[in-house]
């Protein structure tokens, strides 16, 4: 017991740094080669803040822990909006930009849909799975229609980051440092993740604790620390379009490309909970945005209160 909760310790280690030099080396990348900014930040960005569920859903599916594979992504999409931007939001109220809001925000409404649609009948199927990568795919191309739309904008943004990501104003890209480092956390990712996933088994074995559990609590709130990592000190910064933004992006990336990527390994199992009890709560964090961010533009620091609050009684819900 003790080695298991060591190795899960060493997981949530190995899971937060190799996320941190994947996105950090990936980023200067783009924009080294003058990549917009917008694509850096809903493609590599997310990718690289949804690499961990990725990588624990692939292989969990792998293993055969399809329940696991689920909860991870369910609870890190509820741990997104509730946990992380509630916490950023009572930091520094939130700022929302609107194209976000008529753009992104409905899409990932309407991808919660579509899993609660697709989890009715306990199961996602291989044919299912292929589906929500070939919608993840449209989504990255709309994406791409959208920052050309903001060409404009987006070049007087790119020396801006170039800026951030070197640390110090008309740094020197350094593109062989930077594709290491991403390199580095990419692998650092897969052995973090295979450290996770076979310790919470082990844990959730020995406790006699059912693995949609663990997934939806320990494996999702590790998954999700590069994204709380990120928003926080970006909230700090009072960066806050790359706070919301990187949520939005990440709840889009997990149902479409990692529970896609899950199911064509292996046919996921669904537990009748989910479509009674957690799917719906994704759903209604996902439209409860809308209003609290449309009316003002802002995240206000009471509405990240009441954001967290219901968090803490999601997980005494679960734990009980």
């Amino acid at each position: 017991m003790i080695l298991d909760l060591v190795l899960f310790a060493a997981g949530l280690a190995a899971l937060y740094f190799g996320a941190e030099w994947l996105v950090g080396g990936a980023s200067r990348l783009a924009s080294s080669y003058g990549i917009s900014p917008v694509v850096v930040g809903l493609t590599i960005v997310a990718f690289g803040t949804s690499a961990p569920e990725l990588v624990v859903s692939g292989l969990a599916s792998l293993r055969g822990s399809g329940d696991l594979a689920v909860g991870n992504v369910v609870g890190s999409n509820i741990a997104n909006i509730a946990l992380i931007l509630g916490a950023s939001a009572l930091i520094r109220p939130i700022a929302v930009n609107r194209g976000l809001l008529v753009r992104d925000v409905p899409i990932m409404i309407g991808f919660a849909v579509l899993f609660l649609l697709m989890a009715w009948n306990l199961g996602i199927s291989r044919l299912e799975g292929g589906a929500l990568l070939a919608l993840f795919a449209a989504y990255m191309f709309h994406v791409g229609r959208a920052a050309r739309r903001e060409s404009a904008e987006a070049s007087a943004m790119v020396a801006k980051e170039k800026e951030i990501m070197e640390g110090m104003p008309g740094g020197k890209p350094k593109p062989r440092r930077d594709l290491l480092l991403t390199v580095a956390g990419t692998v650092t990712l897969v052995v973090g993740a295979q450290l996770l996933v076979g310790a919470a088994t082990s844990i959730a074995r020995a406790f006699g604790v059912s693995e949609i559990i663990i997934g939806m609590t320990l494996v999702a709130f590790g998954t999700s620390v590069p994204e709380l990592a990120a928003s926080v000190v970006a909230s700090i910064r009072g960066e806050a379009e790359i706070v919301i933004g990187n949520i939005v992006g990440s709840n889009i990336f997990n149902v479409t490309l990692v529970l896609g990527t899950a199911a064509l390994i292996r046919p996921l199992p669904i537990d009748a909970s989910i479509p009674r009890l957690e799917g719906p709560l994704m759903l209604a964090l996902s439209v409860i945005l809308l209003p609290f961010t449309f009316t003002k533009l802002c995240l206000n620091r009471w509405e990240g209160g009441v954001l967290l609050a219901g968090y803490g009684i999601f997980i005494g819900w679960i734990v009980m």
